[in-house]
């Protein structure tokens, strides 16, 4: 056979297999083991304490400006033009690389800057989670705010997502907001639970144990940053997302896949935000300016 057509002959072969691997639940079956875990979790607090110590320093709050100055340029082209920022990160520990047996951990961080729109009102969008299923769809099917102290809240996410595959998830989550100055705010967002989610939409739908399915989120946590400067907010999402690992020989073609399923939805999260707070921002100036309007025609009258 032509080594052209042996190549694409085993290519094929091997999407099949992988579609085969996607829709059988037996072959497909991925258990997320304590290791795994237990190497998400040392992961989770070394990337945490980075975290803390940026957002406790005034010049390192935002990643976005953490580079040099033609760095932070032309970062801030791309804000300005209203694109999302998007960087891979990769915590270590004393500068060794952290095993997952048996997972993946996916950490990406997105920017965004929202011109004309307080600090105030971009918080009060991320908290209104009730909310979330219509900012943030397709992503987020369902959100639901469990219980509400303060600065605490207790929810439920849908998540959907689809490469190659469909993929639905439900997620229990705890979130924690703390006010870091008069322009500056951060969050963390914790899963404690992920199902995947059986037939969803269907009338017979069932959640999976917590760790058990396809294990293509076996947790997520978003960590959120906002800074109310040069005339809007900035705000930041750093992502750590914990899945299986890519079956042995099949990483050069679903690796990318796998990888980019966060990304994809961390990029999309942030759209949406911007989305929503500009168009927040345009009916609030309507609203004033009929108002107004209204005023002058009233002070008109005779």
């Amino acid at each position: 056979m032509d080594p052209f057509w042996r190549f694409k002959a085993a290519r094929i072969a091997a999407v099949g297999f992988v579609l085969a691997v996607s829709f059988d639940p037996v072959v497909a079956a991925a258990e997320l083991k304590p290791a795994t875990l237990e190497a998400f979790e040392r992961y989770r607090r070394i990337a945490e304490a980075t975290i803390e110590q940026d957002a406790s320093s005034p010049d390192r709050f935002l990643h976005v400006f953490h580079g040099d100055a033609a760095a932070r340029a032309k970062a801030d082209v791309l804000l300005r033009r209203g694109e999302v920022t998007v960087d891979r990160l990769r915590a270590t520990d004393n500068g060794h690389r952290i095993d997952v047996p048996d997972g993946l951990i996916h950490h990406w961080i997105g920017s965004i800057f929202v011109p004309n729109v307080p600090l105030r009102t971009a918080v009060a969008v991320l908290q209104d989670f009730d909310q979330h299923a219509d900012l943030f769809r397709p992503n987020i099917q369902r959100s639901t705010i469990l219980e509400h102290d303060s600065d605490r809240f207790h929810i439920t996410l849908r998540f959907y997502m689809k490469k190659i595959v469909a993929v639905t998830v439900d997620t229990e989550s705890l979130a924690e907001f703390t006010p870091r100055g008069p322009d500056r705010e951060t969050s963390a967002i914790r899963s404690i639970r992920v199902n995947e989610v059986e037939n969803a939409g269907a009338p017979d739908e069932r959640q999976k144990p917590d760790g058990h399915g396809g294990g293509y989120m076996w947790r997520m946590n978003t960590y959120w940053r906002f800074l109310e400067r040069d005339g809007g907010t900035y705000i930041e999402c750093e992502a750590l997302t914990l899945s299986r690992s890519i079956p042995t020989g099949l990483g050069w073609l679903i690796g990318p896949v796998v990888s980019t399923i966060p990304r994809d939805m961390l990029t999309s999260a942030l759209q949406a935000t911007r989305r929503s707070l500009v168009a927040r921002n345009a009916a609030e100036i309507n609203r004033a300016a009929s108002h107004s309007s209204n005023r002058d025609d009233d002070r008109a009258r005779p």
